[in-house]
């Protein structure tokens, strides 16, 4: 479904000669290829949906981490070029929790593990993703997850 989005996207982009669009999108395309490609060297199925909204949030990732060093040595063109790669990038993920939301959601995931303590992290992590894969900031949410687990 996401890779018809993304092909439709690249051939509209192409129409209107929206060059900054077709080259992330064709650099999207390249990087869901490349994914999918190691996971078939690996003996695994081509990416679902799911796995690319991962994907997708690691070049986001990957594009803020440039935006800070950019703005930080003096180079705003190549700050603003991230930032339009990241708004083009985010299109195709999910609308993103609120903190109010994702500590709901934390507490439901260590209330349905039985969490008791920091020894049980993994399992209520691994229950959030299973869950809100591409709509959570995995960052934020282990440690709420963590400051749940021991608070």
């Amino acid at each position: 479904m996401l890779r018809d989005d993304i092909n439709n996207a690249v051939k509209e982009a192409m129409k209107a000669k929206d060059e900054r669009k077709l080259s992330t999108l064709r650099m999207v395309n390249s990087t869901i290829k490349n994914a999918d490609i190691a996971a078939r060297g690996e003996g695994k199925p081509p990416l679902s949906d799911a796995d690319l909204l991962g994907v997708f949030q690691k070049m986001i990732k990957q594009r803020q981490e440039s935006v800070e060093l950019y703005d930080k040595g003096g180079r705003a063109e190549l700050a603003a070029q991230e930032r339009e790669e990241i708004a083009i990038i985010s299109a195709y993920l999910p609308k993103q929790m609120s903190e109010d939301e994702m500590k709901a959601a934390i507490s439901a995931a260590v209330a349905e593990t039985g969490a008791a303590g920091m020894k049980d992290m993994g399992k209520v992590i691994s229950v959030l993703r299973a869950k809100f894969a591409g709509q959570m900031d995995f960052g934020k949410a282990s440690g709420m997850v963590k400051a749940a687990l021991t608070g």
